[in-house]
C-alpha cells in the first residue's frame, strides 16, 4: 500500500527503487522497527539514520522526496491502524518521522 501511494503521489521516484519491491518493503519495515525500538535511544538511532540518509544520496533521493514519503507513510498507517490511528497517534508518528527525515536530510546534505 505504501509504495502504491508513493508512486501515485510522485511517479518520478519509481525509478529510484529496485525491481524487487517485496525486498524493499521488508527493508522499510525493518527500518521502521529499528526507529520505533530506538526512539528512547537516540545515540543508537541517529547514526543509523545518518548513514541511511547518506546512502540515499547515491540512489537519487532529494530533500523534497522526504515530505512525500512522510505523507504516504501517514496515510498507510491510518489505513492499516484504522480506528487505532487516533489524532495522538498521528501526531506522534508525524513528529517521529519529522525527526528521522531531518536527521537523514542533514546527513545527505553533508555529502552533496
Amino acid at each position: 500500500l505504501f509504495y502504491s501511494l508513493l508512486f501515485e503521489a510522485d511517479p518520478s521516484v519509481k525509478p529510484l527503487f529496485p525491481e524487487n519491491m517485496e525486498e524493499q518493503g521488508a527493508k522499510l519495515m525493518k527500518m521502521i522497527g529499528t526507529a520505533v525500538n530506538n526512539l528512547d535511544n537516540l545515540d543508537t538511532l541517529v547514526p543509523v539514520l545518518q548513514d541511511l540518509g547518506r546512502r540515499h544520496v547515491d540512489y537519487g533521493v532529494k530533500d523534497e522526496h522526504y515530505a512525500t514519503v512522510g505523507s504516504c507513510l501517514l496515510v498507510t498507517l491510518g489505513k492499516g491502524l484504522g480506528d487505532d490511528f487516533t489524532p495522538a497517534t498521528k501526531e506522534a508518528w508525524t513528529a517521529a518521522y519529522g525527526v528521522m527525515a531531518d536527521v537523514m536530510t542533514a546527513a545527505a546534505n553533508e555529502v552533496a
